[in-house]
């Protein structure tokens, strides 16, 4: 990372590295926590309630997954950030659950910037919308985007994803600081960097490949 950062990036910027600890052990995480990773990113609430309270605290913690509307509930006094939101049925139920717990809550705008249909995300299109009205509820905080690039895609998309952040960025819309562009994970984050991605999420690179139920893996 240190050295895509040296090759595409000027010296004064910085690229934050997120743990992703989808089915890794929390003795694992913790030795990762204890070795300077000091961000953890969360797919799946289930997981994360039955792991939490073997982290160490000294670690923020960001829900990276698919979140239900119903879910909500559970993570919402339990993270720092929400990465992927998607609509404003779940922009407004994480509202208002925000409010009852008497917080404002950090959201990522997600963008299904490959127009793939297996993926969450806002399309391209609708994504300035999404950010206005969201920007609108008054106990969220909008810090930037997130997007999943599809896998060997090329450099154009990372592009038009870098290019959505600088308009939005530049549209200085109230409520939303456009300073987080979450992009690049253990297989693409050196692209992700040359395109102006401020926080990379890994896994593989990390702790390894992981084999799941439907054959998948970080």
């Amino acid at each position: 990372m240190e050295n895509a950062k040296a090759k595409y990036r000027s010296a004064d910027e910085t690229v934050r590295i997120m743990a992703v600890t989808k089915t890794v052990d929390p003795d694992k995480i913790n030795f990762a926590i204890e070795n300077g990773f000091t961000l953890l990113g969360e797919n799946r609430v289930q997981e994360y309630l039955s792991k939490k309270d073997s982290y160490l605290k000294t670690a923020s913690v960001h829900f990276i997954g698919n979140l239900q509307t119903n879910k909500v509930k559970y993570i919402i006094s339990e993270v720092d950030m929400i990465q992927s939101v998607s609509g404003s049925k779940l922009a407004n139920e994480i509202n208002r659950l925000a409010e009852k717990n008497d917080k404002i809550m950090d959201v990522l705008i997600e963008v299904n910037i490959g127009e793939e249909q297996t993926k969450g995300g806002v399309d391209a299109g609708a994504l300035d919308e999404l950010v206005r009205s969201t920007a609108e509820l008054k106990n969220i905080r909008i810090r930037g985007l997130m997007a999943i690039p599809p896998i060997g895609c090329g450099e154009e998309t990372f592009e038009k994803m870098h290019r959505l952040f600088v308009s939005l960025k530049e549209s200085r819309i109230d409520n939303v600081d456009m300073d987080i562009l979450s992009m690049g994970m253990s297989g693409d984050f050196e692209l992700a960097i040359k395109h102006g991605s401020n926080l990379v999420r890994i896994g593989t690179a990390l702790f390894g490949a992981r084999n799941y139920k439907n054959g998948g893996v970080v």
